[in-house]
């Protein structure tokens, strides 16, 4: 063998050892995982959700549609990681008390923030003990603002070095559907709920433990009732008709405090409201019961069938995109 050819071989050889090691690491880096806050044994298990597209809204002919779930368009999304799990009150007594701020995480060069918690806003204790009576112990957080909700991704994302946020809308019926055209994520026939949803016919007049019911095709639980969940999205009831099909990872962006889109329904809703397509304006009468004045920026009092789920995309974003993700101190007198 001579000299040039074993050079030529050993330049091939290199390539595709170097591509082997990207490719690898693009597949491990889609790979699900656990996050965990230093210092607590709670773990948060998030499900790697593939790119794709999908039709967002429901067609007339579903049974419950209702007039702000149309038209029909077809939505790109990009890859992001979702929680498995609705936040519980294990995960989220640590933001509102910050008892465990000391054990951020060091920075370095894979950290996908660059910020100290000490730097973020973070929720008063309530006035009044906001499960109210209905568990603490691996149950859904309740109650809280969208502010309150965003505050907590950008706390979680301080003390773990990733980046965390509240899932747009768009994202939020993707990873619900789980590549399904149906009125639900499992079918059509809401006589099937019971097995995957804790909704207004099987809870109790309560809500229930995370992850009790069936998963969706992708893993993700509750993703039908248990609690609403909330989304970035500034609710507006004829967004769809403003868009184009085909339109990639769509946001309906807005400066006002209300509505917000709320999705998935809850443990007090009827099926209609569980549809993978349904939305839920939130409401200033969510705080009606709030004796303080200002009333609270953190706490909707009379919203104790609302909570959320993060997710991580996979492309970070940049510091300035960052804090708007995370409604940056700017905005926070706006939230008043």
């Amino acid at each position: 063998m001579n000299i040039f050819y074993k050079l030529k071989l050993y330049k091939h050889l290199t390539i595709f050892i170097f591509f082997t090691i990207i490719f690898n690491s693009a597949i491990q880096a889609q790979e699900n995982y656990t996050e965990q806050v230093k210092g607590n044994d709670y773990k948060l298990p998030m499900q790697f959700i593939k790119a794709g597209e999908f039709k967002m809204g429901s067609p007339k002919s579903e049974k419950g549609h209702f007039g702000d779930e149309g038209p029909q368009h077809k939505v790109t999304i990009d890859g992001f990681w979702m929680g498995k799990y609705e936040i519980t009150w294990d995960l989220y007594n640590l933001f509102v008390t910050r008892e465990l701020d000391k054990n951020q995480v060091l920075k370095g060069p894979d950290s996908e923030v660059n910020m100290d918690v000490d730097g973020v806003s973070g929720a008063t204790t309530p006035y009044v003990e906001m499960s109210f009576g209905m568990g603490t112990d691996n149950y859904p957080a309740i109650c809280m603002t969208q502010l309150a909700a965003v505050k907590f991704c950008e706390w979680l994302s301080a003390m773990t070095g990733r980046f965390y946020r509240l899932p747009t809308e768009a994202e939020w019926e993707y990873a619900c559907r789980a590549g399904s055209e149906t009125a639900f994520s499992f079918g059509d026939d809401s006589s099937q709920l019971d097995e995957y949803a804790w909704y207004a016919n099987n809870s109790n007049d309560k809500y229930q433990q995370v992850g009790t019911k069936k998963s969706n095709e992708w893993g993700l639980h509750d993703m039908h009732g248990n609690v609403a969940e909330w989304t970035l999205d500034q609710y507006i009831p004829t967004a769809y008709r403003q868009r184009r099909a085909g339109v990639s990872n769509p946001l309906s962006e807005g400066e006002k405090v209300y509505p917000k889109v709320v999705r998935g329904g809850s443990w007090m809703s009827n099926p209609n409201r569980l549809r993978s397509a349904a939305r839920r304006p939130s409401s200033k009468k969510w705080k009606k019961r709030d004796p303080q004045i200002p009333k609270s920026i953190w706490w909707h009092t009379d919203a104790p069938f609302v909570g959320f789920r993060v997710v991580r995309p996979l492309i970070t974003p940049t510091e300035e995109e960052q804090k708007k993700y995370w409604k940056y101190e700017s905005s926070l007198q706006k939230m008043k």
